[in-house]
């Protein structure tokens, strides 16, 4: 069963997963919104349903390996590599650089899928895709559960969201709610230690 958007905002409710507040985003924007995958992916029916639908829109487009950016993406992107049949693969930042470590690699021409959670700016998955690049990856496309920017992002590649949304954000000078006094949490993995 294909579900919708409101069914998608409806688990995110469900699990807790869609958070009201002030948040550091991992782009290092503002929001009053934070949408945790991490707590939708606890329930394996929850990954399996979406990653399924995720890995239905790139079925038959000869993918070979899904790369995600850890942490978040992690998930993600193995049970969408489980739908489509493919090996899944993991880049980290190492000294602050998205890489390939574990003994991950890509081979020259190999059709790779770039998958992630949630996308705002989508730096992160626009650093996967320069490493997977300079391996010589041919990167097919790009897709993510969350797109909070409204599908106004271009990746250069085809692009799959399974929720599309326009979430506002706000650059921490011009943030409202830091004005009024709220204090901000960055809920994220950004600045997790290896």
């Amino acid at each position: 069963m294909k579900l919708s958007q409101d069914d998608i905002l409806h688990i995110f409710r469900e699990t807790g997963a869609l958070l009201e507040g002030h948040f550091i985003l991992t782009s290092g924007l503002h929001s009053a919104s934070y949408f945790q995958c991490a707590k939708v992916f606890q329930y394996p029916k929850h990954a399996e349903a979406l990653c399924s639908q995720l890995a239905a829109l790139f079925s038959g487009q000869n993918i070979e390996t899904v790369v995600s950016p850890a942490v978040g993406g992690i998930v993600t992107g193995y049970e969408t590599a489980r739908q489509l049949g493919t090996r899944s693969i993991f880049t980290e930042r190492q000294d602050g650089a998205m890489t390939l470590r574990r003994g991950f690699a890509v081979s020259a021409g190999e059709r790779v899928l770039v998958v992630e959670d949630v996308t705002t700016t989508g730096g992160s998955v626009k650093e996967v895709m320069a490493v997977l690049r300079g391996q010589g990856a041919d990167i097919a496309g790009v897709g993510a559960v969350v797109d909070r920017s409204g599908g106004s992002i271009d990746f250069g590649v085809p692009y799959q969201a399974l929720l599309r949304l326009r979430v506002e954000t706000m650059h921490p000078a011009e943030c409202t709610l830091c004005a009024a006094g709220s204090r901000a949490v960055k809920p994220g993995s950004r600045d997790l230690k290896s």
